[in-house]
C-alpha cells in the first residue's frame, strides 16, 4: 500500500472510533456542529487549502438551491456541479496547483449530495399537494444554508461516500432508530471481511502489479495470452481495493447507527424506506434493524453471481441508486436513457480517457448477455444450467477485466498501447459473439414463423368440424 491509501485507511478507521462517541451524543445542535467541525477538520487534514474548492462550491450550490426557481434550481445544480467538478480536475491549466487525490474523492461525494439534494427538493416541493408529502415539504420549504453545510460536510460519507438522500440526513437527528439498533454487532459483522480483503489484495498486487504494464518485458518477452489473462488479477486487486474503501466507509455509518431503519420499512441503498415508517418511531425498541440504507456494495454477490448485470447491480449500489432516479428516470428519451446515465457516470469518475472506455463499453457488452440468456441459459435445467452458469461467469469476468483495465490504465496512448498488444481481441470477442449469437436468434425465429402460418393456413377447430360433417353426408 503506498503512503495516500495508509492515509486514507487511517482517517476511515480515526471516523470508525470517533462514532462510538457521535452516538452518545444527545443535543442535536450541538451533534451537528460536532459532525460538521470534524468533518472539515478531516478535509483540511487530506487537502490543505484545497478545502476552499468544496466549501465555494457547497457554498454557491447551496445559493442556487435556497434562490434560484425550485422548477429549475436541480438543473442548474447539476449544471453548476458537474461544470465545478470538471475545473477542479483541470486546475493546473488555470495555472492552479492540482489537488490531492482525496480530495477528489471528497468532490466527487459532495457533487452527488448537492445535486441530490437540489433533485429531492424539485421532487418534493413540485408535487401534488396532500397529506401524506406535508411532512417532507415542511421539511424543504425551511431548509437553511446552515441546514446545507451540515448536510454537506458532516463526517459520515464525506470522505467516500456512500450517497444518501437528505431525507436520511434528517431522519438520523429526528428519529430513534439509531438508539435501538445493533451498532457494534453490524460494524463487526462488516469489518471482519476487511482482513480477507486485505491479504488478497496486498498478496496478488505484489505478485502481478499495475506497474508491470509499464516494464518493456511485459510486452516483449510476455506472450499474448499472457497479457490477455493479466488483466484478471489487475481487476481482483482494484475490487479488493475498493471492497476495503466502501467497507470502511460502510463502518463508519453503521458505528453512529446513521442509515438505521426498521427492517418491515422495506429499506434499499441509497433510497432508504420504500414503505411509511414514521409512525415506527413511537415503538422503536420493538423493531429489528438493518443498514440497507448505506449498504454500498455486495461483493460476495459481485464475485460469484453469474452474469454481469447482476454483479453490475450489486456494485457501488448507493452511486446506482443516485444515476437512477436523478439520470435515468429523468433523461426525456428513453432510447438513450441507459447510453446518458453511463455517461454522467463517466463524467462524474473523472475526465480521464481510461473511464469513458470501460463504464461506456458496458452497454456493448450487456445485449451479448442477454442474446445468450434467451438462446441457452432460460431454458436450461440441472447439470446443463451449472455449466452454462459457469461460461456465463467466465465471461462476464473477461468482460470486467478487459473493460476494467481501461479504468486503471487512465490515459489513452497506454490503453491503446496495450491493447494493441493482445490485438484487441476482447472487442473482437464481443463483436463475434454478437453477430453469432443474432445470427442463432434469427434462425430460432423462422421455425416458429414456418408453423405459425401453417396454422394460420389450416382451418379451425369448427370449420374441421363442418368438413367432416359435409364429407360424411355426401359418403
Amino acid at each position: 500500500m503506498n503512503f495516500d491509501d495508509i492515509i486514507y485507511v487511517s482517517l476511515l478507521v480515526s471516523c470508525i472510533l470517533f462514532g462510538k462517541i457521535y452516538h452518545k451524543l444527545e443535543n442535536n445542535d450541538t451533534k451537528k456542529w460536532i459532525g460538521t467541525t470534524f468533518g472539515l477538520l478531516i478535509v483540511f487534514a487530506v487537502s490543505g487549502w484545497h478545502l476552499l474548492h468544496p466549501i465555494i462550491a457547497c457554498t454557491l450550490c447551496a445559493l442556487i438551491i435556497l434562490h434560484v426557481d425550485k422548477r429549475k434550481c436541480h438543473l442548474v445544480s447539476f449544471g453548476f456541479m458537474f461544470a465545478y467538478l470538471m475545473f477542479f480536475r483541470m486546475t493546473e491549466r488555470f495555472g492552479l496547483s492540482t489537488p490531492p487525490g482525496h480530495t477528489n474523492m471528497v468532490q466527487m461525494i459532495l457533487t452527488l449530495k448537492l445535486v441530490g439534494l437540489a433533485f429531492e427538493r424539485n421532487l418534493v416541493l413540485c408535487a401534488s399537494d396532500g397529506k401524506d408529502n406535508a411532512l417532507e415539504k415542511k421539511t424543504f420549504e425551511n431548509i437553511t444554508f446552515v441546514d446545507i453545510i451540515h448536510y454537506a460536510f458532516n463526517y459520515i460519507g464525506l470522505l467516500t461516500g456512500p450517497y444518501f438522500r437528505y431525507r436520511t440526513f434528517v431522519d438520523y437527528f429526528s428519529l430513534p432508530f439509531k438508539d435501538s439498533a445493533n451498532c457494534i454487532e453490524e460494524t463487526i459483522n462488516k469489518i471482519k471481511w476487511i482482513p480477507l480483503f486485505a491479504v488478497v489484495y496486498l498478496s496478488v498486487n505484489y505478485l502481478w502489479p499495475l506497474s508491470y504494464t509499464e516494464d518493456p518485458e511485459f510486452y516483449n518477452d510476455r506472450s499474448t495470452f499472457y497479457r490477455l489473462l493479466f488483466t484478471w488479477p489487475l481487476f481482483l486487486t482494484f475490487r479488493m481495493r475498493i471492497y476495503i474503501g466502501i467497507t470502511l466507509s460502510e463502518c463508519v455509518c453503521t458505528m453512529a447507527g446513521f442509515g438505521a431503519y426498521p427492517k418491515s420499512a422495506d429499506n434499499a441503498a441509497g433510497c432508504g424506506p420504500r414503505k411509511e415508517y414514521l409512525s415506527l418511531a413511537s415503538n422503536s425498541e420493538k423493531h429489528d434493524y438493518d443498514f440497507e440504507t448505506i449498504h454500498n456494495v455486495d461483493a460476495y454477490t459481485t464475485d460469484t453471481c453469474w452474469t454481469f448485470r447482476e454483479a453490475m447491480k450489486s456494485w457501488n449500489m448507493c452511486v446506482q441508486y443516485w444515476l437512477a432516479i436523478n439520470v435515468y428516470k429523468r433523461f426525456p428519451s428513453k432510447s438513450f436513457r441507459t447510453h446518458a446515465t453511463l455517461l454522467v457516470s463517466a463524467l462524474w469518475h473523472g475526465v480521464y480517457p481510461g473511464y469513458y472506455f470501460c463504464i461506456l463499453g458496458a452497454p456493448f457488452y450487456l445485449p451479448i448477455e442477454d442474446i445468450y440468456d434467451k438462446l441457452v441459459r432460460k431454458s436450461a435445467e440441472g447439470l446443463k444450467l451449472k455449466c452454462i452458469n459457469v461460461v456465463f461467469w467466465i465471461s462476464k469476468f473477461f468482460a470486467f477485466s478487459y473493460l476494467g483495465i481501461a479504468f486503471q490504465l487512465l490515459t489513452i496512448d497506454r490503453i491503446w498501447f496495450y491493447y494493441n498488444s493482445v490485438y484487441h481481441l476482447g472487442y473482437v470477442y464481443f463483436l463475434a459473439m454478437y453477430i453469432i449469437g443474432k445470427i442463432l436468434l434469427s434462425i430460432r425465429k423462422r421455425p416458429s414463423s414456418s408453423a405459425s402460418s401453417i396454422s394460420t393456413n389450416s382451418p379451425s377447430s369448427k370449420e374441421a368440424e363442418s368438413i367432416t360433417a359435409k364429407t360424411t353426408k355426401t359418403d
